[in-house]
């Protein structure tokens, strides 16, 4: 690698940059099934993953805690211990936007997911994706390692919950062990999985 390639180098993203780290993420989750669940017509999930991302990670912008690799191909937004998802934000914008059917479904589902979460502190990770056209480049493993290492010099655990089964072996790779899995009436089925730290 020469000093002025740094494609493969994990680094944070600027609050100026949100909005080109916010596409990654709407273009790894594409085909996630829980995204497209709560909005299967195409132009509904154009219009309403970024304001998820945005409610669900946002908050990692500000704390520098979201890192980007292979300029931009890949985006993790991390969130530290003590600092949560913006619920308000993520009730309101499912209930305005999914269809009326499936809303029952999930509340119940974000109500469990909520049961989940370690009583411990812990980094949380609302989001990580890589850009399809850069799949299966190693990208997402960087990602990982890098925000694990910090994780496991600091002495926490880090919690997720996996959206995609093709997903759980990624996380299990990592460390990750499942907890369980939450599925509610037509939701699919969320994996809320925790790793200690190494």
């Amino acid at each position: 690698m020469t000093a002025s390639d740094n494609s493969s180098l994990v680094s944070r993203i600027a609050a100026a940059d949100a909005d080109i780290a916010i596409s990654t993420v709407v273009l790894a989750f594409a085909m996630d099934p829980a995204a497209r669940w709560s909005w299967p017509r195409p132009e509904d999930f154009l219009r309403n993953m970024p304001l998820l991302a945005r409610a669900f990670g946002g908050k990692s912008f500000g704390l520098g805690c979201a890192h980007q690799t292979g300029n931009f191909a890949g985006v993790a937004l991390w969130l530290p211990p003590g600092v949560a998802s913006d619920e308000e934000a993520l009730g309101s914008l499912i209930e305005r936007t999914a269809a009326p059917a499936i809303l029952p479904d999930a509340a119940r589902v974000f109500e469990k997911m909520a049961g989940f979460h370690p009583a411990e502190p812990h980094w949380y990770l609302p989001l990580i994706g890589v850009d399809p056209a850069r799949q299966g480049q190693g990208i997402g493993d960087r990602l990982m390692a890098h925000a694990l290492a910090r994780c496991d010099a600091d002495n926490f655990s880090a919690y997720l919950e996996s959206s995609n089964p093709r997903n759980l072996g990624f996380y299990q790779r990592h460390g990750f062990e499942a907890l369980g899995a939450i599925q509610e009436g037509s939701s699919p089925t969320i994996v809320p999985m925790l790793r200690k730290p190494h």
